[in-house]
Order: structure tokens, then sequence, then C-alpha cells
């Protein structure tokens, strides 16, 4: 039963849409997808804030492609993020198989490997579209801890809670530093990310696909303090829509002792994947908020 407050009637309405794309999660899987990229469209078409980050995200990432390009990217960037709302749905109110069948894991024998020599592993995973799904899926083959960022929506922080406490081991706030690093010494292992914009503190300026981009030094010294391999994992639909790939990929080589090389390793990493599959990603996020130049005003490259 939820906490009493969020049951006051101005939670109402979160809980009445929640309630309606729940009951969606019961339809065939070919229907939720469809009706994920409705609400992608939809999305793309209404949210002109969220388009204009996009567009400005995709003009510097992909300053190759022609507009007309760039804006058949961004469209597809909404339809795979509308059909990411529909698989985070499913990966927090299906069982943790559902959708199993339609999903290839490959290289998690490296993560236990590790963890039988005694050593931690840091996944360093990314904002790819399909994330909360991807994390029920690899809980029928991995245990796992994970970080986040609480939710501003009570309704909505209560229901990602709970839903993830269901599927792994430990959920910790992504500023508790010292439960990463006691989790990765124990031998287990932890799921993070790098990838978005949290400002200039404990951050340096790398390229992301050219473009000096802020990206936290966290990983660095969590891999570290943990003495962890530093493993990216990645999960992405297929272009068919008929089922997913969820890959360890071999250890980077962090820490090296350089943050900025750590950061610079990573970011390419996440780069080349996303070369590949450049639509299923949050770039509805202002990944170059923050410049490496201090005397210029937060967010002046998505100013209109």
């Amino acid at each position: 039963m939820p906490p009493r407050e969020l049951l006051h009637p101005r939670h109402w309405p979160t809980w009445l849409g929640l309630g309606l794309l729940v009951v969606l999660t019961r339809l065939p899987y070919r229907w939720q997808l469809q009706i994920g990229k409705t609400i992608g469209l939809l999305l793309h078409k209404v949210g002109r804030s969220r388009r204009h980050i996009a567009d400005v995200n995709i003009g510097i990432c992909f300053p190759e492609k022609s507009e007309q390009e760039r804006q058949q990217l961004v469209r597809q960037i909404f339809i795979d993020n509308g059909i990411g709302l529909m698989e985070t749905l499913m990966g927090w109110f299906r069982q943790p198989d559902y959708l199993l069948d339609r999903t290839s894991f490959h290289g998690f024998e490296q993560v236990k490997e590790a963890q039988a020599r005694g050593q931690g592993v840091m996944l360093l995973g990314a904002h790819y579209s399909m994330l909360d799904l991807a994390g029920a899926l690899v809980s029928n083959v991995q245990r796992v801890n994970i970080s986040y960022r609480p939710q501003d929506n009570p309704v909505m922080n209560y229901l990602m809670e709970r839903g993830r406490a269901a599927l792994y081991d430990q959920c910790f706030t992504r500023k508790d530093i010292r439960a990463f690093i006691r989790t990765l010494k124990n031998g287990e292992v932890l799921w993070y990310a790098q990838d978005q914009d949290f400002g200039r503190k404990n951050s340096v300026f790398v390229d992301f696909f050219g473009h000096p981009a802020a990206t936290i030094t966290a990983t660095s010294r969590i891999a570290k303090a943990g003495k962890a391999l530093v493993m990216p994992i990645t999960y992405f639909r297929r272009e068919d829509n008929r089922g997913y790939d969820v890959r360890v990929h071999p250890p980077l080589n962090i820490p090296s002792g350089d943050d900025v090389e750590d950061a610079r390793i990573a970011n390419a990493f996440i780069e080349s994947q996303l070369r590949e599959h450049p639509s299923q990603y949050l770039w509805l996020h202002k990944r170059f908020k923050t410049s490496p130049d201090v005397t210029e005003k937060k967010g002046l490259l998505y100013k209109r």
C-alpha cells in the first residue's frame, strides 16, 4: 500500500494516468510498441522544448548529416523514447522474465569470472532508451546493485523505487559513494552511468562527438577505491523490433591513473555505440549544458 500522503487528491491524476499505462502493459507486445511509437510522435509534435534540445544535440553530434536527415533522426529519437516509456513500464510492472525469450545476453561470463576471483565489477551503462527494461531482464541472469536519481514526482518516485527494489540487491542514490565502494569491495556488481551533465563540480571536460562535455570523474574514483573492473554494458532494441541484445563488453582501462583519460575512454565508448544506434538514447537531456568557459551562462547552447 502506498504511503498515505501519496493518496492525497492532488496525486489522483498521476495515479490515473499511470494506471492506464499499466493496463496497456497487459496488451500484446507488438501493440505496446505501437502505443509507444504513438506516444513518441505525439510528444514530438507538442513537446517543443524537448524537441529543441534534441535538435541542438543532434546538430552538435552529427554535423555531417543534412538538415532533413537530422530532423528524421530527431523524429525517430522521440519514437524510440516513447517506446522506451512503455519498456520502462514493462520493466516495473511485468514479471522480470517478461520478454526473456526475446532477449540475447552476451559477455556475462566475464562478470562471473571476475566475481569468482573475488573482484567487484562496475557495469558502466548509459541512458539508452530501454534502461529499466534492460535492468529487469538482466536480473534473470546476474545479481546487481544500481545507482539512481530520485524522481521529483513523489508518485513516480515511489513506483520507481518499488519496481527496482524487486529486481536488484540494493538501490543506492547516486551520491552514496561509500555504498558503491563497499559493494565493489565485497565482490559484487554495481550498475552505474556517468553520461549526463551534472555540472562543473567533480567533472572534467572531454570530447563527446567532438564537443567538450562535462563528464563526472566518480567512475574512476569509485572503481579505484573498490578495486573493481569497469565493463561497459549496452542494451538495444533490435532494428526489426522483435527483441533485444544485452551485452557486457571487455573491461576498459579504467582507472588508468588519469581522470581526464578515463572520462575520455568512457565517452568514446558510448559515442561508438550511439553511432550504431543513434536514436536509442536520451538525447532529450541537455548533454552540453555546462561550458568549459566559466564565464558562459549554463545552458547557453540551448537558448533560442
